[in-house]
């Protein structure tokens, strides 16, 4: 069955006009509702209100307009059953062979600072969602079905079958198109339920912005699968990559893959886990990460030589690590980076010369992702039998606000490296110990239950890459709770050190620092990471 009649009514007008052109050329009768039946007619569109399709004029405010035994009729009787076709005829009901419907604007509406209750409420939609649904639920059999559309990127898509030989669609998008439409109200039922269970008020004032808490009741999450994995962490795991809808500017979720082998899952969160250090600075960086902790940082006037600094870190962790950097990568980096192997390389565009000459590291995976300032919303970790859900770790203290606790103060250049030492160590495991000098790690220590061990293990890395802590700047993720981790920083060679402070024991370490004549920052913040 071909399409003969699409109904059009869509809060996203993006395309519509467009769209709804390229159907009346095809030969579709046009229904709509509204500000978009308005839209289409001011185009010099042929288009019938639903109201005088129904009989029926719209009521309660526009409440109810489509909800309508000509419209759920139209919508929900079987192409393949002569019984159901039957009916049609017999109550004067036309086949409604396409549903293009997005839904009103509730997510955008309480997102507006002073959104009232009763804003909120009207712009809870009905007759949409219930449309959808019967769209979705009729995509039908090879034989036929409706065609659902929520998304305009789907435009061309729909035409181009209706443009080949059946001239309509095949049942292989229809299902694709109904899924997305299910999709897409669970979505807007979960965004729904959501604000109503965050309330705090039992009955809130209709016109007044009603308190909220920060967490609701009931957590509704959705993700779209992009793609199976070959394992998960083991080989003996199952896993799959997820991403939201649309995927913030700036997240690793919107990759593109310009070249080698699938990402694995441990590629996936060391790409994140080095994508996300890399665009916290403002300077050019490359951040080298190995098991999700950067064993190489370096800032400089260059990627190429920021990254022949951060390698010189750890060269031996760096072997088959995850290179991120926050600005394009040039020939010169892709020659420098390619003396070595890597797994996987991320950056925000890579010039004509650069794919050159990774074209010749078939295996190599290069990610492109675009530059953008979005953070997720909230962070996950599963536990048995519930989810842990916290705000994500953003939080920046301005440099104004450290406090120097020590008699001796930092240098200007000592400032600098201690500033770039706690950026970096925000983004390496607890317990965390960062050595920088000049712009670079010169030692990372990481994960360990100790704070003493950590450091010490950093200090014997940079020992086995033949560097210098000598004058050194350190970063601890969280206070020294004993004056030990703090002697063993300085032992190995620390001039001056950045850390939290709030232990019960923050004058027994000042004193120490005192007494080992070192500069102390305090920051007031720590940055556990597990």
């Amino acid at each position: 069955m071909k399409i003969q009649t699409a109904l059009i009514s869509v809060s996203d007008k993006t395309g519509i006009v467009e769209f709804a052109k390229a159907l009346a050329q095809r030969g579709v009768r046009l229904l709509s509702t509204g500000g978009t039946a308005k839209l289409l007619a001011q185009a010099g569109l042929a288009v019938t209100e639903v109201a005088e399709h129904t009989g029926s004029p719209e009521i309660l405010d526009g409440r109810v307009k489509t909800l309508h035994p000509k419209i759920h009729g139209g919508l929900l009787a079987r192409r393949d059953s002569a019984e159901h076709l039957d009916t049609l005829r017999q109550h004067g009901i036309d086949r409604i062979d396409m549903l293009v419907v997005n839904l009103y604007p509730f997510r955008e509406t309480i997102a507006k600072p002073g959104c009232s209750f009763a804003d909120a409420v009207e712009n809870i939609d009905i007759g949409g969602p219930a449309m959808l649904r019967a769209a979705a639920k009729n995509h039908g059999t090879q034989e036929g079905g409706v065609t659902v559309i929520i998304d305009p990127v789907d435009y061309s898509r729909v035409l181009a079958e209706m443009d080949g030989p059946s001239g309509t669609t095949s049942y292989g998008l229809r299902l694709e198109l109904a899924t997305k439409a299910y999709a897409h109200t669970a979505s807007y039922d979960g965004a729904i339920a959501a604000y109503l269970s965050s309330l705090t008020e039992a009955e809130p004032a209709q016109e007044a912005a009603p308190g909220r808490e920060p967490w609701p009741r009931t957590l509704t999450l959705q993700a779209q699968r992009h793609q199976v994995l070959r394992y998960g962490e083991n080989p003996h795991q199952a896993a799959a990559f997820y991403v939201e809808t649309p995927v913030g500017p700036g997240l690793l979720g919107g990759y593109r893959q310009l070249q080698g082998k699938e990402l694995s899952y441990n590629n996936i969160a060391d790409a994140d886990a080095a994508w996300e250090c890399a665009r916290s600075f403002d300077t050019p960086v490359c951040v080298i990460v190995k098991h999700a902790n950067p064993c190489g940082v370096a800032t400089a006037a260059t990627s190429e030589q920021a990254y022949r600094q951060a390698f010189k870190t750890d060269p031996t962790s760096a072997f088959g690590g995850i290179i991120a950097f926050n600005r394009p990568v040039d020939g010169a980096t892709a020659r420098a980076v390619t003396e070595q192997f890597a797994e996987v390389l991320l950056a925000p565009s890579y010039s004509g010369e650069a794919l050159a000459v990774f074209a010749a590291k078939k295996n190599l995976r290069v990610l492109e992702v675009p530059q953008g300032e979005a953070h997720n919303a909230f962070d996950l970790k599963r536990v048995g039998g519930g989810w842990l859900v916290q705000t994500p770790d953003d939080h920046q203290v301005p440099p104004s606000e450290f406090k120097v606790a020590t008699r001796k103060a930092p240098s200007d250049e000592q400032m600098r490296d201690l500033l770039f030492a706690w950026k970096v160590a925000k983004y390496v495991k607890s317990n965390a110990i960062v050595f920088a000098a000049g712009g670079m790690t010169v030692g990372v220590g990481a994960g360990q239950m100790s704070r003493v061990d950590s450091a010490r293990i950093a200090s014997i890395k940079a020992g086995n890459a033949g560097l210098s802590l000598a004058g050194s700047a350190a970063a601890s993720d969280a206070f020294f709770p004993f004056r030990d981790g703090l002697d063993v920083v300085v032992d190995a060679g620390a001039s001056c050190v950045i850390q939290p402070g709030g232990s019960i024991r923050d004058d027994e370490v000042i004193a120490a620092a005192d007494e080992r004549g070192i500069a102390m920052v305090l920051t007031g913040a720590r940055h556990f990471r597990h």
